[in-house]
């Protein structure tokens, strides 16, 4: 998003207006983002899943996160919908 308004040639405000943002919203992930430090890759192993998994979820995939927080995302999933999730989970850890 940073990235994206830096390039967009926007002011903040117009920039949060196309994208249905309040500026606050826009200020809120920038600092976080500023005060993260990320992974650039995360290792991903494939392993059978347990009998308990196959039952409700057969296709969905489980990410682990910190703290042992699981979360399981089936099929039809919106990308920036998971990316949010993800870094307020990450964000609260």
């Amino acid at each position: 998003m940073l990235v994206e308004h830096a390039g967009s040639g926007l002011s903040v405000l117009a920039f949060c207006q196309e994208r249905r943002l309040t500026e606050s919203q826009f200020y809120t992930w920038k600092r976080r983002l500023r005060h993260a430090t990320a992974e650039p890759f995360v290792e991903v192993q494939v392993a059978e899943p347990a009998a308990h998994f196959l039952e409700g979820r057969s296709r969905a995939i489980e990410i682990r996160l910190a703290g042992g927080r699981r979360v399981f995302v089936e099929p039809g999933f919106e990308a920036e919908h998971l990316r949010a999730v993800v870094a307020a989970l990450e964000w609260q850890a």
